[in-house]
């Protein structure tokens, strides 16, 4: 792969034990700050596969004392965002455009969330949809996200912006 994404070559360096997953993790906070705000740890990191813990805490739950809503949604995003960064082509680019969401139980547990595409499916053209399943700790589905991601061209810089 020539010209990897900032995050493949992070991976490389630091590779998928648990050290280097619990450093990707941060960096992908500080790289999209508002991340920082469910404190998300990266479980298992390949092209086409993504899986992230969600600790409970009180700045993550509702009124009910449940993680809250709009936190497993970041959670599906940062897994979602996480594995188009790691499995899309260099010479293209992705985006977010639509998230459908399902609540299926209340979480009243640390959450593991599950995002899976083939690989090949991230050379096409077009909207793609991740999906993300999260799970509590005993395994019950309680969030579903079906995340559509646009695939398109990445911009060739011109010399006038500094290509090469």
């Amino acid at each position: 792969m020539s010209n990897p994404s900032p995050l493949v070559r992070w991976r490389d360096r630091f590779g998928t034990s648990s050290a280097g997953l619990w450093l990707l993790s941060f960096a992908s906070s500080q790289a999209a700050p508002y991340f920082r705000s469910i404190r998300p740890r990266l479980l298992r990191l390949d092209p086409g596969h993504v899986e992230a813990r969600l600790t409970k805490r009180r700045a993550v739950t509702n009124h009910l004392g449940t993680v809250h809503a709009i936190a497993m949604c970041n959670i599906a995003e940062f897994c979602g965002g996480l594995l188009c960064e790691l499995s899309v082509p260099p010479h293209l680019r992705w985006i977010p455009v639509g998230m459908e969401v399902s609540y299926l139980a209340l979480a009243k547990t640390d959450l593991r969330a599950v995002c899976q595409v083939p690989i090949e499916r991230f050379s096409e053209l077009g909207d793609l949809e991740t999906p993300v399943e999260v799970f509590d700790t005993a395994g019950t589905l309680v969030f579903e996200a079906r995340i559509r991601m646009r695939i398109s061209e990445r911009k060739r810089k011109t010399k006038a912006e500094g290509a090469v």
